[in-house]
């Protein structure tokens, strides 16, 4: 039988996706509300691998990840998808706009030393129930030194585009797990 332990501590970031480029700060200052300072902030690129989120967003929609300084329990992650979730809502009131409009959209996750996990509230094979209508979804593995794929994986996550962010994030990681 195995020793039960706590998991290890892991990086927290938000994946956020808007059609308006201005929409990252005020976004981004929500989140630093319940999740404390910014670590640091990936690149932002193009998001043009779906045309999913066009009709509330537009054409022109950008990808950006937040990455949060202080470390969290991954046992966090369902309470921290509905936050976000009440984020985006938010943001259309501070916008003036109605919910289901969506000018933001904010996808929380972790990265771990072997993995980056995104969490959702969509079902799927693939995807272990969390709690209160929130499901956990291994995105990335870490494996061989670099960051590899599922089948299952989003097309913007299955290339290398992120990476850099993500490897970052693994860094930023494991020196302040070491400083504790």
């Amino acid at each position: 039988m195995g020793d039960v332990r706590p998991p290890k501590r892991v990086k927290l970031f938000a994946g956020l996706l808007v059609g308006d480029g201005d929409l990252f700060s005020l976004a981004t200052r929500h989140l630093e509300k319940h999740f404390g300072a910014v670590d640091f902030e990936s690149d932002t690129w193009r998001f043009d691998k779906t045309d999913y989120y066009e009709p509330e967003m537009g054409a022109d929609i950008r990808r950006r990840f937040v990455f949060f300084e202080e470390l969290v329990s991954i046992e966090r992650l369902a309470e921290i998808k509905r936050l976000t979730n009440d984020i985006e809502t938010r943001i259309c009131d501070d916008l003036g706009q109605p919910h289901f409009a969506r000018p933001v959209n904010i996808d929380p996750g972790y990265v771990a030393f072997s993995k980056m996990v995104l969490a959702t509230t969509k079902d799927r094979v693939h995807r272990i129930y969390l709690q209160r209508g929130i499901y956990a979804e291994v995105t990335l593995r870490f494996e061989s030194g670099k960051w590899r794929p599922w089948e299952w994986t989003f097309a913007d996550y299955a290339e290398e585009t992120y990476y850099a962010a993500f490897t970052q994030a693994r860094e930023r990681l494991k020196t302040q797990l070491s400083a504790s």
